[in-house]
Formats: structure tokens, C-alpha cells, sequence
């Protein structure tokens, strides 16, 4: 079944990730993301730390292709372990 969308493929989409900050959690996210969006670039991938760096907040901006695509990509991502949240 799909969904309605109100997006219009391509686009550029922009994806919040959190996860606590641990060695190598922006690597492994770029690897999650190339995994379902081969031509992101890892280099454009925006990082922030909360304010008592406890946490890492990277932003993701991929060329969406399908909303299939990035559905995949939301459950590859809440599924994984170091991941926290995604908006």
C-alpha cells in the first residue's frame, strides 16, 4: 500500500538523527544513509553536540528519490542501536 505524499520526487530531504555521543556514530549513520541513498555525500553531513555533550545530532540531507526510499531509510535507521531519535 502507499502512502499519499505531498513531496515531489526527487528532492532534496533533510533528515535530524540523534544518538548519544560515541566514537564512530556519524560514520556508521553515513553508512546506514549510503546504504539506501547511494549518492549522499558523508562530507555534507552537519553535526551538532547537545549542550552538555551527551548527545550528537547530525543532519542528513540526501536526494529523495521515492517515498519507498526514505521509509526504508526511517526504519533502518529507528532500528538501529545508537540511534535515539529521527525527525
Amino acid at each position: 500500500m502507499t502512502r499519499p505524499t505531498r513531496l515531489e520526487f526527487p528532492c532534496d530531504f533533510p533528515l535530524k538523527i540523534m544518538g548519544g555521543t560515541v566514537d564512530g556514530f556519524a560514520q556508521t549513520i553515513a553508512a546506514v544513509v549510503l546504504e539506501h541513498a547511494p549518492d549522499f555525500d558523508p562530507a555534507t553531513m552537519e553535526m551538532r553536540p547537545s549542550r552538555a555533550g551527551n548527545y550528537l545530532s547530525l543532519t542528513c540531507t540526501l536526494r529523495a528519490t521515492s517515498q519507498a526510499q526514505l521509509d526504508a531509510l526511517y526504519r533502518a535507521l529507528t532500528a538501529h542501536p545508537l540511534v535515539k531519535v529521527v525527525l
